[in-house]
């Protein structure tokens, strides 16, 4: 007997799966699936807490506290991020949760309805049942396998993206999605498109695929995409009218102080550790989930996908939160598409019987795909060893728990979220030193090592005075001083705050009162005598 024969002949004697077993098994590789989802989400809420994230709900706790936005608190931000942040900074008021735990309640809630979202949207959608499989297990996986990045405005837009692509495959295969599902899923989809105006190339290439798809005449009859542009232009005209310093005030700032503070040029970010590794995975994607044959979903995917490299691109500066939204949903594109193609190469018998074993495989190489290099889940992990963010808690903690600090440093991280563990509160009108570095890019003409307040910036001397008289007004009850400035040598002499700072005679009077009670890497923290 052949080798052929004898296999054939074996497989035709070997006892086939009772009906009882199946579905057991089934239902075992699909709780396998969701594994990967929870370390994941176990991950992102383990501290420490992303520093931008961070910082964004003290500036809002501020906020809601009395401080006006965009004059007393300065950031770069549109305000729809602190409007979002006002929730938890609302529900931290007015119950026992601190501000990091309310925010963190927020976003489970918002990854957990983008997740039932996709589901109800997806399950009325003709698909395989190895397509099925796979974004049943990979769909919550991507809400939450950003890890350290979990809370960024780039994971918020990258998480709202997934019931967004869905709807557009819906509307470009069908079957038709209910006004009551299509118009909510919008709106949240446009929240967080208008987080920052890069993200908008997202929407932008997904409304061009549906446009080819279903023609014009179908297209402009199509609720979503007016009901976004009215969203957008909405929130752009409500800016001016309730928050009219952000533009006469912050925007130029930004535009002369921030946007140059990269290490990296337009063109070199795409060799960086992290948006090259992104720039791979994306166009493996782009090759996988565009062709036609791929289906709807996949190419809606890997657009939102493509939407959301070119922002991190512009962006220039090659930080992991910039690629998160890739991360997400790269791979929910490849699983469509490879899903699909697997539904049409196999007999449906064996697909289905293949399926749940192939979900939980690609959720597991997906995570294993996240878990890189120095990211989540290894920094929190190490966190009490290495973590220089646990140290200063720690420090902050038993020096000046609960307390207003006067914080003069470059660095967002570790500063936040020391301060918001320590439930202590900055005093300093910016999250750092940024507006100062920006005025340094350049060393003074004179050949000084400081600017005569006669020669400083418009920009400069705003910080100048403000940190000086909002020091004196309200002495904090610490003064937190990074050594590091971030700001070149000029003169021959390194920059020291307090030196800059104390040719203001409030700043150096009020200065006079605190004793160094400590220091701990580039950080010295004073504290004041009573």
């Amino acid at each position: 007997m052949s080798d052929c024969a004898a296999r054939m002949d074996s497989e035709q004697r070997a006892p086939t799966e009772s009906p009882a077993q199946a579905p057991r098994a089934a239902r075992l590789w699909r709780a396998a699936a969701l594994v990967p989802a929870l370390v994941a989400l176990a991950v992102a809420l383990s501290p420490p807490l992303n520093h931008d994230v961070a910082a964004l709900i003290a500036f809002t706790e501020r906020w809601l506290a009395g401080e006006p936005l965009y004059t007393q608190l300065i950031d770069v931000n549109p305000p729809l991020i602190f409007l979002l942040n006002a929730i938890p900074a609302a529900i931290a008021r007015a119950t026992p949760l601190d501000g990091v735990a309310a925010l963190q309640l927020c976003l489970v809630l918002l990854a957990v309805l983008c997740w039932r979202l996709t589901a109800r949207l997806l399950s009325a959608r003709a698909q395989g049942p190895v397509e099925a499989a796979l974004l049943a297990a990979l769909v919550p996986l991507a809400c939450v396998i950003s890890g350290y990045d979990f809370g960024q405005r780039e994971w918020i837009m990258g998480l709202v993206a997934i019931p967004y692509a869905a709807l557009a495959a819906r509307r470009i295969e069908g079957p038709r999605v209910p006004l009551a599902l299509a118009l909510p899923v919008a709106v949240l989809a446009t929240v967080g498109f208008a987080l920052k105006p890069h993200f908008l190339g997202v929407p932008a290439l997904v409304e061009l695929l549906v446009l080819v798809r279903v023609g014009w005449r179908r297209a402009v009859t199509d609720p979503v995409p007016w009901t976004i542009a009215l969203c957008l232009g909405l929130y752009a005209a409500s800016i001016p009218l309730f928050f009219p310093q952000f533009f006469g005030f912050v925007l130029p700032l930004v535009w002369g102080n921030y946007l140059d503070l990269s290490v990296f040029t337009f063109w070199n970010v795409l060799l960086s550790e992290i948006l090259g590794a992104m720039l791979l995975l994306l166009l493996l994607a782009l090759t996988v989930a565009l062709p036609p044959r791929s289906g709807a979903l996949a190419q809606a995917l890997v657009l939102a996908a493509a939407g959301a490299f070119l922002a991190a691109w512009v962006q220039h500066k090659g930080w992991t939160y910039h690629a998160s939204p890739v991360l997400m949903l790269a791979p929910l594109a490849i699983a469509a598409a490879a899903g699909r193609r697997l539904d049409s190469a196999l007999p449906l018998p064996r697909a289905a019987r293949a399926a749940p074993a192939l979900g939980a495989l690609a959720a597991f190489a997906m995570f294993a795909y996240a878990a890189r290099g120095g990211e989540a889940p290894w920094m929190q992990i190490w966190r009490p060893v290495i973590g220089q963010e646990y140290r200063l808690t720690q420090w902050l903690t038993r020096e000046a728990y609960g307390q207003r600090i006067l914080v003069l440093s470059p660095d967002i991280f570790p500063v936040y979220p020391a301060l918001n563990y320590a439930r202590s509160t900055s005093t300093l009108r910016t999250m750092t030193m940024w507006l100062l570095q920006g005025s340094y890019a350049a060393c003074p003409e004179s050949g000084a090592r400081y600017r005569e307040t006669w020669e400083m910036s418009r920009t400069e001397f705003f910080v100048f005075r403000t940190t000086a008289e909002d020091f004196a007004a309200r002495p904090p009850s610490a003064v937190l001083l990074s050594r590091r400035t971030a700001i070149a040598d000029c003169a021959g002499q390194p920059f020291d705050y307090v030196e800059y700072f104390s040719r203001h005679p409030l700043f150096a009077a009020t200065f006079a009162r605190y004793r160094e009670a400590g220091e701990l890497g580039v950080y010295r923290l004073f504290v004041r005598e009573e």
